[in-house]
């Protein structure tokens, strides 16, 4: 199946309350690791790159690697650039082939912010290409991410800020945070009810590796279509290898621990997709 943009999914899983499932990705390992999940469970799935991902292999290596999947694929997938930092990352990320821009705005001001984010909408609309744009900052620490103590949206501004910038999705902050957690994360879920209420677009969880499934499916209920999962992916696919190397002396053979990588995400994702609800949602 060819590359689909975000939009479709996202509005399937909305209608259908349930949410699709978003991956950051890393290498071709963990790509090919999120696929399979997905075709196992005839899933829609998202794969998503950060500015420091691209920063590491390129933007065009990263679309040649999904491409190449997605063509031997029966599920419909997405590539997404996750919180594009300027607004010519996410050129680049559109005129590779991205079917999916995220721009995170979210670091400067309200009025700067929104001024970025319309700047983006209306770039990557003659392409119909879908932007998620964030309010509120999702605090912690990923990558060369760091949202600090982190903020929570306000509805009122969540409200202005959609309908000023024509955005396709929004990522709130309600208490999640990036990396793994310290302690136990306490949500704002009656801050995602108001939000909800006065904001007619999918709405988009960040930083949901570590939450318990009971708190992701409960933010699905309230109207999140879409969660993304990045740091426990990481630490899963280098559980594998470090158990590999640890157990077998001698192994040179990247293929061999790779797939002892691949194995565990898989497995993962797998998890996830089903707290999300999206498994058996493939169109």
């Amino acid at each position: 199946m060819p590359f689909v943009t975000s939009e479709q999914m996202i509005a399937d899983a909305r209608a259908g309350g349930y949410a699709v499932g978003a991956f950051n990705v890393e290498n071709m390992e963990m790509v090919m690791a999120v696929i399979s999940a997905a075709e196992q469970l005839n899933a829609p799935v998202m794969l998503q790159t950060t500015p420091s991902t691209v920063k590491y292999a390129g933007l065009d290596l990263y679309y040649a690697n999904v491409s190449a999947a997605a063509k031997n694929s029966k599920v419909p997938i997405a590539l997404h650039l996750d919180h594009g930092n300027s607004f010519e990352l996410a050129m680049r990320a559109l005129r590779v082939g991205y079917t999916s821009i995220m721009i995170d705005g979210s670091h400067s001001s309200f009025e700067e912010n929104i001024e970025l984010t319309k700047r983006v909408v209306d770039a990557c609309s003659p392409s119909n290409i879908p932007v998620e744009a964030e309010l509120g900052k999702v605090g912690g620490k990923e990558d060369d991410l760091d949202g600090g103590a982190g903020g929570y949206t306000d509805p009122l501004e969540a409200k202005e800020f959609v309908e000023r910038t024509g955005v396709s999705s929004l990522a709130v902050a309600i208490g999640t945070a990036h990396g793994f957690y310290v302690g136990t994360p306490k949500l704002d879920l009656e801050r995602l009810n108001q939000i909800r209420k006065v904001v007619s677009i999918p709405l988009v969880l960040h930083g949901a590796s570590g939450l318990t499934d009971e708190a992701i499916r409960e933010s699905i209920r309230r109207g999140i279509c879409k969660v993304n999962f990045a740091t426990e992916l990481r630490a899963a696919y280098t559980e594998g290898v470090k158990k590999v190397l640890a157990e077998t002396a001698g192994t040179i053979d990247p293929k061999k621990y790779s797939t002892a990588g691949m194995d565990l995400v898989t497995h993962l994702v797998m998890e996830r997709m089903k707290v999300c609800g999206c498994d058996n949602k493939a169109k």
